[in-house]
C-alpha cells in the first residue's frame, strides 16, 4: 500500500491522483469569510462537476473552461487546508490513516456515496446561479 509507505512528496502522479476519493466536495463553489479568513461551502458546485457522478466532464481540460480551477500538488498540499477532513490528501498529510470506505482500501468506489461521504444527492450546479445569490446555498457539511 503505497500511501502507508511512501510520503505525499514521494507519490508518483498516478498514486497522487488515485488517492481522490471521488467525493466532490473540492468541486464546490467556496466562500472566504474576509474577516476570519474561514472557509464556507456552499452545495453549489462547478459547472465543470458532473452532480450525479461527482466526476469532472472535462478533468484534463478544465483550466480552459474553469481559469480558477486548482490543480493540487504535492508541493502545495499546505494551502489545502480548506479541503474537507476527510479528504484523503489532508488525512495523509496529517499523518492519519484512510478510512475504510476509501476506494483504495474498500475496493469500490461505491463505498464514498454509501458512508455518506460523498457530494452525490447534496448538491446543484452553479450554472444559472447570481453571484450574489451565492450566499443562499452555504451549507455545513458534516466533520467527518
Amino acid at each position: 500500500m503505497f500511501w502507508e509507505e511512501k510520503t505525499l512528496n514521494q507519490m508518483t502522479e498516478p498514486e497522487w491522483e488515485s488517492l481522490c476519493d471521488g467525493c466532490g466536495k473540492c468541486c464546490l463553489i467556496k466562500l472566504e469569510d474576509e474577516d476570519t479568513g474561514e472557509v464556507i461551502f456552499t452545495n453549489l458546485s462547478c459547472k465543470l462537476l458532473n452532480v450525479k457522478t461527482c466526476q469532472c466532464n472535462d478533468y484534463t481540460n478544465r483550466a480552459k473552461f474553469v481559469p480558477d480551477c486548482i490543480k493540487m500538488t504535492q508541493k502545495d498540499i499546505k494551502q489545502y487546508a480548506w479541503l474537507p477532513q476527510s479528504c484523503a490528501y489532508r488525512l495523509l498529510d496529517e499523518g492519519k490513516k484512510l478510512p475504510d470506505w476509501h476506494p483504495l482500501i474498500s475496493g469500490d468506489p461505491k463505498t464514498v456515496v454509501e458512508a455518506g461521504i460523498s457530494a452525490i444527492g447534496k448538491i446543484e450546479t452553479e450554472e444559472g446561479v447570481e453571484e450574489e445569490d451565492v450566499v443562499d446555498y452555504i451549507v455545513q457539511w458534516p466533520k467527518i
